[in-house]
Protein backbone atom coordinates (compact mmCIF):
# COMPACT_ATOMS: atom_id res chain seq x y z
CA UNK A 1 0.00 0.00 0.00
CA UNK A 2 3.13 2.58 0.89
CA UNK A 3 2.89 5.20 3.44
CA UNK A 4 -0.14 7.64 1.57
CA UNK A 5 -1.81 4.32 0.70
CA UNK A 6 -2.09 3.38 4.38
CA UNK A 7 -2.99 7.10 5.56
CA UNK A 8 -5.57 7.57 2.95
CA UNK A 9 -7.35 3.95 4.42
CA UNK A 10 -6.94 4.85 7.86
CA UNK A 11 -8.34 8.33 7.18
CA UNK A 12 -11.67 7.09 6.65
CA UNK A 13 -11.48 4.70 9.27
CA UNK A 14 -11.26 7.36 12.23
CA UNK A 15 -13.87 10.18 12.43
CA UNK A 16 -12.73 13.16 13.30
CA UNK A 17 -15.41 14.09 16.21
CA UNK A 18 -17.56 17.28 16.51
CA UNK A 19 -15.34 19.39 18.21
CA UNK A 20 -12.36 19.33 15.30
CA UNK A 21 -12.76 21.66 12.73
CA UNK A 22 -9.19 20.67 10.51
CA UNK A 23 -8.70 16.75 10.86
CA UNK A 24 -6.75 14.22 9.44
CA UNK A 25 -4.93 15.79 5.74
CA UNK A 26 -3.08 19.15 6.87
CA UNK A 27 0.04 19.54 9.05
CA UNK A 28 -1.58 19.92 11.98
CA UNK A 29 -5.88 19.64 13.31
CA UNK A 30 -7.91 21.97 14.70
CA UNK A 31 -9.92 21.21 17.57
CA UNK A 32 -12.42 23.25 19.86
CA UNK A 33 -11.97 23.99 23.31
CA UNK A 34 -15.03 24.80 24.64
CA UNK A 35 -14.08 25.92 28.58
CA UNK A 36 -10.67 27.71 27.26
CA UNK A 37 -8.47 25.15 28.26
CA UNK A 38 -7.37 21.86 26.82
CA UNK A 39 -6.45 18.86 29.03
CA UNK A 40 -3.99 16.66 27.39
CA UNK A 41 -2.51 13.01 28.16
CA UNK A 42 -0.38 10.68 25.86
CA UNK A 43 0.43 6.87 26.30
CA UNK A 44 3.17 4.66 25.00
CA UNK A 45 2.31 1.14 23.58
CA UNK A 46 5.08 -1.37 22.37
CA UNK A 47 5.07 -4.41 21.03
CA UNK A 48 6.10 -7.08 23.35
CA UNK A 49 5.67 -4.49 26.53
CA UNK A 50 2.64 -4.19 26.48
CA UNK A 51 0.36 -6.57 24.16
CA UNK A 52 1.82 -9.62 21.77
CA UNK A 53 0.06 -9.70 18.57
CA UNK A 54 -0.39 -13.84 19.02
CA UNK A 55 -2.49 -12.94 22.11
CA UNK A 56 -4.56 -9.86 21.22
CA UNK A 57 -5.87 -8.51 17.26
CA UNK A 58 -5.43 -5.57 15.72
CA UNK A 59 -8.74 -4.26 16.78
CA UNK A 60 -8.05 -5.25 20.62
CA UNK A 61 -5.24 -3.35 20.49
CA UNK A 62 -6.70 -0.18 19.65
CA UNK A 63 -9.02 -0.71 21.88
CA UNK A 64 -6.64 -0.83 24.53
CA UNK A 65 -4.51 1.80 23.13
CA UNK A 66 -7.24 4.72 22.84
CA UNK A 67 -8.29 3.57 26.17
CA UNK A 68 -4.95 4.01 28.34
CA UNK A 69 -5.19 7.75 27.26
CA UNK A 70 -9.22 8.18 26.96
CA UNK A 71 -9.03 7.13 31.27
CA UNK A 72 -6.81 9.50 32.18
CA UNK A 73 -8.52 12.49 30.80
CA UNK A 74 -11.74 11.07 32.57
CA UNK A 75 -9.77 10.83 35.75
CA UNK A 76 -8.84 14.48 35.40
CA UNK A 77 -12.76 14.89 35.87
CA UNK A 78 -12.98 15.93 31.73
CA UNK A 79 -14.93 14.67 28.59
CA UNK A 80 -12.54 13.45 25.87
CA UNK A 81 -12.91 15.48 22.97
CA UNK A 82 -10.02 14.22 20.28
CA UNK A 83 -7.13 11.27 19.95
CA UNK A 84 -3.87 11.87 18.00
CA UNK A 85 -2.29 8.76 17.24
CA UNK A 86 1.59 8.05 15.69
CA UNK A 87 1.86 4.74 14.49
CA UNK A 88 4.80 2.72 13.52
CA UNK A 89 5.18 -1.00 11.99
CA UNK A 90 6.95 -3.44 9.96
CA UNK A 91 7.04 -2.77 6.24
CA UNK A 92 5.83 -6.39 5.47
CA UNK A 93 3.23 -6.10 8.17
CA UNK A 94 -0.20 -7.48 5.95
CA UNK A 95 -2.51 -4.23 5.14
CA UNK A 96 -5.25 -5.35 6.87
CA UNK A 97 -3.68 -5.14 9.97
CA UNK A 98 -3.65 -1.29 10.85
CA UNK A 99 -6.88 -1.14 9.13
CA UNK A 100 -8.23 -3.38 11.55
CA UNK A 101 -6.31 -1.42 14.23
CA UNK A 102 -7.73 1.63 13.21
CA UNK A 103 -11.73 0.55 13.67
CA UNK A 104 -10.34 -0.43 17.21
CA UNK A 105 -8.86 3.30 17.65
CA UNK A 106 -12.48 4.69 16.62
CA UNK A 107 -14.69 2.07 18.51
CA UNK A 108 -12.87 3.02 21.72
CA UNK A 109 -12.84 6.78 20.63
CA UNK A 110 -16.71 6.82 20.28
CA UNK A 111 -17.60 5.20 23.01
CA UNK A 112 -15.80 8.03 24.90
CA UNK A 113 -17.38 10.93 22.65
CA UNK A 114 -14.09 11.71 20.87
CA UNK A 115 -12.88 11.71 17.10
CA UNK A 116 -9.25 10.68 16.02
CA UNK A 117 -7.79 14.08 14.68
CA UNK A 118 -5.00 13.01 12.99
CA UNK A 119 -1.25 11.31 13.75
CA UNK A 120 1.81 10.35 11.76
CA UNK A 121 3.31 7.01 10.67
CA UNK A 122 6.73 5.46 10.35
CA UNK A 123 8.43 2.13 9.55
CA UNK A 124 9.87 0.08 12.74
CA UNK A 125 10.99 -3.14 13.18
CA UNK A 126 8.29 -3.82 15.44
CA UNK A 127 4.71 -2.14 16.42
CA UNK A 128 4.80 1.50 18.34
CA UNK A 129 1.76 3.23 18.65
CA UNK A 130 1.39 6.55 20.54
CA UNK A 131 -1.96 7.41 21.67
CA UNK A 132 -2.36 11.49 22.53
CA UNK A 133 -6.23 11.84 23.92
CA UNK A 134 -7.14 15.77 24.27
CA UNK A 135 -10.26 16.40 26.39
CA UNK A 136 -12.75 19.28 27.49
CA UNK A 137 -13.42 20.48 31.55
CA UNK A 138 -16.57 22.12 30.21
CA UNK A 139 -16.52 24.88 32.98
CA UNK A 140 -15.35 22.60 35.75
CA UNK A 141 -12.15 22.43 37.88
CA UNK A 142 -9.80 19.59 37.24
CA UNK A 143 -9.67 17.08 39.77
CA UNK A 144 -6.07 16.23 40.95
CA UNK A 145 -4.24 13.90 42.74
CA UNK A 146 -3.26 16.40 45.72
CA UNK A 147 -6.42 17.50 46.64
CA UNK A 148 -7.63 14.39 49.17
CA UNK A 149 -8.54 15.03 52.68
CA UNK A 150 -8.30 12.94 56.08
CA UNK A 151 -12.22 12.22 56.66
CA UNK A 152 -12.69 11.69 52.74
CA UNK A 153 -14.24 8.76 51.27
CA UNK A 154 -12.12 6.33 48.80
CA UNK A 155 -14.60 4.95 45.88
CA UNK A 156 -13.95 2.98 42.71
CA UNK A 157 -15.84 3.18 39.39
CA UNK A 158 -15.23 -0.14 37.05
CA UNK A 159 -13.75 -3.63 37.89
CA UNK A 160 -10.07 -4.29 39.63
CA UNK A 161 -8.01 -6.93 38.99
CA UNK A 162 -9.67 -8.25 36.26
CA UNK A 163 -7.08 -6.74 33.38
CA UNK A 164 -4.10 -8.89 35.53
CA UNK A 165 -6.20 -12.27 35.88
CA UNK A 166 -6.42 -12.33 31.64
CA UNK A 167 -3.18 -11.64 31.54
CA UNK A 168 -2.16 -14.64 33.93
CA UNK A 169 -4.49 -16.70 32.17
CA UNK A 170 -2.86 -15.69 28.60
CA UNK A 171 0.55 -16.36 30.32
CA UNK A 172 -0.32 -19.67 31.30
CA UNK A 173 -1.21 -20.64 27.89
CA UNK A 174 -4.83 -20.38 26.98
CA UNK A 175 -3.66 -18.68 23.97
CA UNK A 176 -2.64 -21.67 22.80
CA UNK A 177 -6.07 -22.78 22.58
CA UNK A 178 -6.20 -24.65 26.13
CA UNK A 179 -9.63 -25.22 27.53
CA UNK A 180 -10.81 -23.13 30.20
CA UNK A 181 -13.94 -22.96 32.44
CA UNK A 182 -16.81 -21.07 31.16
CA UNK A 183 -16.85 -17.47 32.46
CA UNK A 184 -13.07 -16.74 32.67
CA UNK A 185 -13.08 -15.41 28.64
CA UNK A 186 -14.64 -12.56 30.23
CA UNK A 187 -10.87 -12.14 32.31
CA UNK A 188 -8.97 -12.54 28.88
CA UNK A 189 -11.33 -9.61 27.14
CA UNK A 190 -10.82 -7.47 30.15
CA UNK A 191 -7.39 -7.79 29.45
CA UNK A 192 -7.37 -7.46 26.02
CA UNK A 193 -10.19 -4.85 25.50
CA UNK A 194 -10.11 -2.51 28.65
CA UNK A 195 -13.31 -0.57 29.52
CA UNK A 196 -12.77 2.37 31.03
CA UNK A 197 -16.01 4.16 33.08
CA UNK A 198 -15.32 7.55 30.99
CA UNK A 199 -18.39 9.16 32.47
CA UNK A 200 -17.70 8.35 35.70
CA UNK A 201 -14.76 11.22 35.50
CA UNK A 202 -16.65 14.56 34.69
CA UNK A 203 -19.44 12.71 37.13
CA UNK A 204 -16.83 12.52 40.01
CA UNK A 205 -15.82 16.62 38.91
CA UNK A 206 -19.26 17.60 39.76
CA UNK A 207 -19.54 15.57 42.94
CA UNK A 208 -16.88 17.06 44.63
CA UNK A 209 -14.17 14.48 44.43
CA UNK A 210 -10.98 15.85 45.97
CA UNK A 211 -8.48 13.87 44.16
CA UNK A 212 -8.84 11.29 41.12
CA UNK A 213 -6.43 8.79 38.97
CA UNK A 214 -7.05 6.04 36.89
CA UNK A 215 -6.12 2.33 37.96
CA UNK A 216 -3.44 1.85 35.15
CA UNK A 217 -0.53 0.21 37.09
CA UNK A 218 -2.55 -1.15 39.81
CA UNK A 219 -4.76 0.05 42.75
CA UNK A 220 -2.54 0.49 45.25
CA UNK A 221 0.30 1.54 43.27
CA UNK A 222 -1.64 4.79 41.94
CA UNK A 223 -3.38 5.40 45.12
CA UNK A 224 -0.23 5.94 46.46
CA UNK A 225 0.30 8.61 43.90
CA UNK A 226 -2.71 10.40 45.81
CA UNK A 227 -1.16 9.60 49.13
CA UNK A 228 2.06 11.30 48.31
CA UNK A 229 0.57 14.46 45.98
CA UNK A 230 -2.25 15.14 49.16
CA UNK A 231 0.30 14.12 52.28
CA UNK A 232 -2.47 11.78 53.51
CA UNK A 233 -2.77 7.97 54.28
CA UNK A 234 -5.31 5.82 52.51
CA UNK A 235 -6.62 2.85 54.26
CA UNK A 236 -8.48 0.28 51.89
CA UNK A 237 -11.36 -2.24 53.97
CA UNK A 238 -10.32 -5.36 52.25
CA UNK A 239 -13.93 -6.35 52.51
CA UNK A 240 -15.29 -4.50 50.07
CA UNK A 241 -13.44 -5.52 47.51
CA UNK A 242 -14.76 -7.86 45.35
CA UNK A 243 -12.57 -11.27 45.24
CA UNK A 244 -15.16 -14.02 44.51
CA UNK A 245 -16.61 -14.65 40.58
CA UNK A 246 -14.50 -15.11 38.04
CA UNK A 247 -11.05 -13.61 39.74
CA UNK A 248 -11.99 -16.76 42.41
CA UNK A 249 -12.32 -19.37 39.45
CA UNK A 250 -9.21 -17.75 37.57
CA UNK A 251 -7.11 -18.42 40.80
CA UNK A 252 -8.37 -21.51 41.51
CA UNK A 253 -8.00 -22.46 37.67
CA UNK A 254 -4.16 -21.83 37.79
CA UNK A 255 -3.71 -23.52 40.69
CA UNK A 256 -4.89 -26.61 39.42
CA UNK A 257 -3.14 -27.22 36.30
CA UNK A 258 -0.13 -28.24 35.53
CA UNK A 259 1.10 -25.35 33.65
CA UNK A 260 4.88 -24.82 32.61
CA UNK A 261 5.62 -22.33 35.80
CA UNK A 262 8.49 -21.11 33.33
CA UNK A 263 6.13 -19.13 31.62
CA UNK A 264 4.55 -17.01 34.07
CA UNK A 265 7.33 -16.83 36.42
CA UNK A 266 11.00 -17.77 36.13
CA UNK A 267 10.88 -18.28 40.30
CA UNK A 268 8.50 -20.70 39.81
CA UNK A 269 6.47 -18.88 42.17
CA UNK A 270 2.20 -19.84 42.51
CA UNK A 271 -0.19 -17.87 40.82
CA UNK A 272 -1.27 -14.95 42.25
CA UNK A 273 -4.50 -15.04 44.53
CA UNK A 274 -7.47 -12.93 43.84
CA UNK A 275 -6.91 -10.54 46.17
CA UNK A 276 -3.35 -9.56 44.69
CA UNK A 277 -5.15 -9.15 41.37
CA UNK A 278 -7.08 -6.81 42.71
CA UNK A 279 -4.52 -5.05 44.85
CA UNK A 280 -1.71 -4.76 42.25
CA UNK A 281 -2.96 -5.75 39.03
CA UNK A 282 -3.00 -3.17 36.83
CA UNK A 283 -4.67 -2.12 33.46
CA UNK A 284 -8.18 -2.37 34.19
CA UNK A 285 -8.41 1.66 33.88
CA UNK A 286 -11.04 1.68 36.61
CA UNK A 287 -11.47 5.18 38.42
CA UNK A 288 -10.40 5.43 41.84
CA UNK A 289 -11.35 8.69 43.74
CA UNK A 290 -11.62 10.55 46.77
CA UNK A 291 -14.74 12.32 47.88
CA UNK A 292 -15.75 14.42 50.90
CA UNK A 293 -17.87 11.41 53.54
CA UNK A 294 -21.46 12.96 53.12
CA UNK A 295 -21.45 12.81 49.78
CA UNK A 296 -24.00 10.82 48.20
CA UNK A 297 -22.51 8.09 45.54
CA UNK A 298 -24.18 7.37 42.34
CA UNK A 299 -24.27 3.37 42.26
CA UNK A 300 -21.37 3.32 40.33
CA UNK A 301 -18.86 4.24 42.88
CA UNK A 302 -18.38 1.65 45.46
CA UNK A 303 -16.52 2.57 48.89
CA UNK A 304 -13.45 0.62 49.39
CA UNK A 305 -11.75 2.70 52.42
CA UNK A 306 -10.67 6.12 53.95
CA UNK A 307 -8.58 8.67 53.97
CA UNK A 308 -6.59 9.61 57.48
CA UNK A 309 -4.45 12.01 58.35
CA UNK A 310 -0.59 10.59 57.66
CA UNK A 311 1.12 9.11 60.97
CA UNK A 312 4.93 9.08 62.19
CA UNK A 313 5.20 6.52 58.85
CA UNK A 314 4.29 9.07 56.61
CA UNK A 315 1.67 9.23 53.69
CA UNK A 316 1.44 5.59 52.75
CA UNK A 317 -1.66 2.72 51.91
CA UNK A 318 -2.29 0.14 53.81
CA UNK A 319 -4.92 -2.51 53.54
CA UNK A 320 -7.18 -3.28 56.99
CA UNK A 321 -4.81 -1.04 58.28
CA UNK A 322 -1.51 -3.09 57.25
CA UNK A 323 1.10 -2.37 54.88
CA UNK A 324 0.92 -4.49 51.94
CA UNK A 325 4.03 -7.16 51.55
CA UNK A 326 5.20 -6.68 48.05
CA UNK A 327 5.11 -4.48 45.34
CA UNK A 328 2.30 -2.26 44.81
CA UNK A 329 2.14 -2.38 41.42
CA UNK A 330 4.04 -2.30 38.33
CA UNK A 331 6.65 -0.40 37.50
CA UNK A 332 9.02 -0.15 34.05
CA UNK A 333 12.02 0.23 35.89
CA UNK A 334 12.24 -1.51 39.59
Amino acid sequence: MGEWGVIAALTGRMPAGPLTSVGIGDDAAVIGAPSGSVVAAVDLLLEGRHFRRDWSSAYDIGVKAAARSLADIAAMGAVNTALLVALAVPGALAASWPLELADGLAAEAARAGAGIAGGDTARADSVLLSVTALGDLAGRRPVLRSGALPGDVIAVAGPLGRSAAGLALLSAGLADGRPAPEGLAGLITAHRRPSPPYQAGPEAATLGATAMIDVSDGLLADLGHIADASAVALDIDGSSLVTAGPLGEAAAFLRSRKFDSSRTDPAGSPPPTALEWVLTGGEDHSLVATFPAATQLPSRWRVIGHVRAPDDNGPGVTVDGAPHAGPPGWQHFR
